[in-house]
């Protein structure tokens, strides 16, 4: 075929195209094909920690014989299932607080009360620097307490005692249970004072009848303080130990005044008629515990959803 021949240039121009189309086929065919963009899944929704409740402290004060009071308060309290996350006593308030802390609960208590014997737990010490030595107490506790250090009890505790030199309280959070609740127990000119390491030491309420604040300083972000102590009876003393207990009830207003401020449920068991030295009166010191914190419930309910967060 004569390249000038003017019949053949539609027939190469139409075989380019169709090369051309050939090729731009075999393009298409060689690429890579592009995936589609992966699907994101949904975020994953975290669910919101559960709310953590308030922690929980049980501030027991002093009152002798009347701190049979504190076991009714602690029978209404796991009865409506308050369980509180430490327990801090002062005096009478700190031999509850040790069995307590020890995993007696409230229907133990009540019934360990009933077989008390305070004679037994009077060891007389005339003449001396007290009446009684207060050995006997300390003995008591360990026995009950299964000799557990204070430190490696179910519950943390703590036990309140004035250091005789300086007029300080003092924290006992470890130790012997039984030495620290017989010198947070040792009422002067009654009990004899507790020396331990060079020191000695008395009775809590001096201080801290209602040991709210120590309940703070042990981590608690709710304190149920409980308060037995007598109020000034507003008459004439018959004695010497009258006027102590006289001027310990005086002094103890005073202090719980202002140390209550700071506790968020204040329970006061009815406890008109019951001395600090009645212990005939343990029944009816209870049912006057039980009561009061029966009427505190809704109070201590309140705060605890309040506080949970």
């Amino acid at each position: 075929m004569n390249a000038s021949d003017p019949s053949a240039a539609p027939h190469s121009a139409g075989r380019r195209q169709w090369c051309l189309g050939l090729a731009a086929l075999a393009l298409v065919g060689c690429q890579t094909p592009v995936p589609p963009p992966p699907v994101q899944p949904p975020p994953s929704v975290i669910p919101p920690p559960p709310p953590k409740p308030p922690r929980i402290g049980l501030a027991l004060g002093g009152g002798a014989a009347r701190g049979f009071a504190h076991i009714g308060v602690i029978q209404v309290l796991e009865e409506h299932g308050i369980k509180p996350d430490l327990v801090v006593g002062t005096s009478a308030g700190s031999l509850v607080a040790a069995l307590y802390a020890s995993g007696r609960g409230g229907p133990e208590l009540a019934k360990m009360a009933d077989g008390m014997d305070e004679s037994a737990l009077t060891d007389w010490a005339f003449p001396g620097r007290g009446l009684i030595k207060g050995e006997a107490l300390a003995k008591y506790m360990r026995t009950q307490t299964g000799g557990v250090p204070i430190e490696r009890m179910k519950l943390p505790l703590g036990i309140v005692a004035t250091d005789l030199a300086d007029g300080q309280p003092i924290l006992f959070q470890r130790g012997d249970v039984g030495t620290a609740v017989r010198a947070s127990s040792a009422v002067p000119a009654v009990f004899q004072p507790v020396k331990i390491a060079e020191r000695e030491y008395v009775d809590g309420g001096l201080v801290s009848p209602v040991p709210v604040r120590f309940a703070r300083q042990m981590g608690a972000t709710l304190v149920i303080g409980v308060d037995i102590s007598s109020p000034p009876e507003g008459k004439p003393t018959a004695g010497p130990i009258d006027i102590l207990m006289q001027t310990v009830a005086i002094m103890g207003r005073s202090i719980n005044t202002w140390e209550l401020k700071d506790a968020d449920v204040v329970i006061r068991p009815p406890l008109a008629g019951v001395s600090s030295a009645d212990f005939t009166a343990r029944h009816k010191a209870i049912a006057s515990g039980r009561e009061a914190a029966l009427a505190a419930l809704p109070a201590i309910k309140q705060k605890i959803a309040a506080l949970t967060r």
